[in-house]
């Protein structure tokens, strides 16, 4: 880990040296670096890293890093406009929809209206509310997005990360079957990690037991 994160230190040296201007000219020496550059390098580490955390295979690996790489910085015009939409699709189905930490759009979907407890079948009567979303991220090619599956912290990780996995590719499986490029998704299981609500209570581990969609903007 520490090689890697040397590595990663190194080469975000070289970008920022090779992507930096002078602000204005040469009035006040700021210097500015090419801000689509620097989140392509930070979304491949990302990508890259997380898949890593969860034993992956290198293959799944190395499609974490792209989609990194790909989504960059993800910002502006056009996931507001997704953001946008989407909230008004998702009104009354139980779906949040926020904008997260790093810029992508989130949809959070609890597990209580999207699978039976320990399965990875998507409940019928959810259907509608995912051909919906499959409908906004079918409109254009411009979007990568990220489905993660998380489960509450009963039982271990022998069970749960293999569940969350499940229900996350079933969740990108039919986005896919909808008309969403099968290319653009990338579909990954987190088991108990990344709680959002306490487990110590029966209502914290339902919320904790989710599918989350992360939609960015790909870096053209």
């Amino acid at each position: 880990m520490r090689a890697v994160v040397i590595s990663t230190l190194t080469a975000t040296a070289l970008v920022l040296s090779g992507c930096q201007s002078m602000d204005g000219g040469a009035t006040t020496g700021v210097r500015q670096y090419d801000k689509a550059a620097i989140g392509t390098l930070i979304g491949a580490a990302a990508g890259y890293g997380l898949s890593r955390s969860h034993a992956n295979s290198s293959a799944q690996n190395n499609r974490a890093a792209a989609i990194g790489a790909i989504v960059g910085a993800a910002s502006g015009l056009y996931l507001d406009n997704k953001e946008k939409k989407l909230r008004q699709q998702m009104a009354g189905t139980g779906v949040e929809v926020n904008r997260n930490a790093d810029g992508s759009v989130g949809l959070v979907m609890p597990g209580n209206i999207t699978f039976d407890t320990n399965q990875s079948s998507i409940k019928s009567n959810f259907y509608s509310t995912l051909n919906k979303v499959a409908q906004t991220l079918a409109e254009d090619n411009k979007s990568a997005i990220l489905v993660t599956g998380y489960t509450d912290n009963t039982g271990n990780d022998s069970i749960n990360i293999p569940l969350s996995q499940a229900r996350a590719q079933a969740v990108a499986n039919y986005l896919s079957g909808q008309g969403v490029s099968s290319s653009r998704i990338n579909a990954q299981g987190n088991g108990a990690s990344n709680p959002i609500a306490s487990n110590s209570t029966a209502s914290g581990r339902e919320q904790n037991r989710r599918v989350e969609i992360s939609i960015y903007e790909r870096q053209s």
